[in-house]
């Protein structure tokens, strides 16, 4: 089991990498509007988790959507630590 900031870790080093086999690197080729409707999509699918499925289905989605957060915050250059300064 990983925590919030060893993922971010993680996908930092498959981004800086550039590994083609990476669906991270993939992702992050795609480009910031793909990304963001993949962050929709999964934000969408935590809510009908939430209203419809189980705590461990919603808890799966949940963890679907910080990990395209993840790829966003990547994308644009953004550190856990700019993001903690809001919490």
């Amino acid at each position: 089991m990983k925590n919030f900031e060893e993922l971010f870790d993680e996908l930092t080093g498959k981004a800086a990498r550039n590994d083609p086999e990476s669906g991270t690197v993939r992702e992050l080729g795609s480009g910031i509007h793909a990304i963001g409707k993949k962050v929709v999509e999964e934000a969408a699918e935590v809510w009908m988790a939430a209203e419809y499925e189980t705590d461990d289905d919603t808890a799966e989605e949940i963890s679907q959507l910080l990990y395209h957060v993840q790829v966003m915050m990547i994308a644009r250059g953004i550190s856990l630590a700019d993001v903690y300064r809001h919490l």
